[in-house]
């Protein structure tokens, strides 16, 4: 996961698009099989604006696992 830090302000998840500091709303979890064990998850960040393409690029591969909010994947840990 990708944050941003300034000395005055906490961590704030930040968008995995190339370029975007947007603040992530999404979790893309993930993995490559001929990497990875079956139950490994890597995760990407997205905001609204770039979720989709994000899902896509994973999901054209077979990586894609699960896309869930942020909230919701804090939640779980």
């Amino acid at each position: 996961m990708t944050s941003s830090d300034t000395p005055d302000t906490p961590a704030t998840p930040v968008c995995s698009a190339k370029g975007c500091r947007t603040p992530a709303v999404w979790v893309l979890a993930w993995n490559n099989p001929k990497l990875h064990t079956p139950d490994r998850r890597k995760t990407w960040l997205a905001c609204d604006e770039h979720r989709e393409h994000l899902a896509q690029f994973l999901g054209l591969r077979g990586f894609l696992k699960d896309v869930v909010t942020l909230a919701e994947w804090e939640a779980r840990r």
